[in-house]
């Protein structure tokens, strides 16, 4: 009788499966190896022996414990949903007509993201007073969320919903600001703010910065 094989498709998806949930389990382990030790005193050994997994596989999948730290900056960039929020954002303006609304929206989208990539954001901050691939890495990912904030001031102005004392660049910033962890970290972290109590402030506080009064 002939062997019976199993088809080569099935095998692919079965290590694409072991090899997602791998990475997840992953960055688990070290998201709280950082939290507890710091980035300095964590290393991939630890993390591997905490994940059962091998530190080859580590670099293999992230590169360096760095990669690690971005592999978590982008995974908290995702927000909660099924579908990252950025996506979610994008298909939002474009649906929405009422830039209140799609303020509104933002700010809740703001303060979902916040709670799952400020811990990741303050790593990087404290990390990069020490270690220059961490500087380079927090002055790349900042870079790329003016960038996004940017991107949105335009849609607002090509759209006609700014004020006319307000440029892209000014809305930029407003945007840029609101949307900083040091905002999230003094209301939420420190002074205990509800995240619709912040998702609410953050839209006041764009309305009032971009829309007509």
């Amino acid at each position: 009788m002939a062997d019976v094989k199993t088809p080569r498709g099935y095998d692919s998806r079965a290590r694409r499966a072991t090899a997602a949930k791998n990475r997840e389990k992953v960055l688990g382990v070290a998201e709280r190896h950082f939290r507890a030790h710091g980035y300095a005193s964590t290393t991939v050994a630890a993390i591997a022996a905490d994940a059962s997994v091998s530190p080859e596989l580590i670099y293999k999948s992230f590169g360096s414990k760095g990669g690690i730290v971005r592999a978590l900056y982008d995974r908290g960039l995702a927000g909660t949903g099924p579908v990252p929020a950025y996506q979610r954002s994008d298909e939002m303006r474009e649906r929405e007509t009422d830039p209140a609304d799609i303020l509104e929206q933002w700010g809740r989208l703001t303060a979902e993201v916040a709670a799952t990539v400020t811990p990741v954001r303050l790593l990087l901050r404290a990390a990069a007073a020490m270690d220059p691939d961490m500087a380079a890495l927090l002055e790349r990912t900042e870079g790329e969320r003016l960038e996004r904030m940017r991107h949105h001031a335009e849609f607002l102005a090509e759209q006609g919903y700014l004020r006319t004392d307000v440029s892209v660049a000014i809305a930029t910033d407003v945007l840029w600001a609101c949307s900083s962890v040091e905002l999230y970290e003094l209301l939420v972290l420190h002074r205990r703010w509800a995240p619709h109590q912040f998702a609410a402030f953050i839209t006041d506080l764009m309305r009032a910065g971009l829309l007509p009064r």
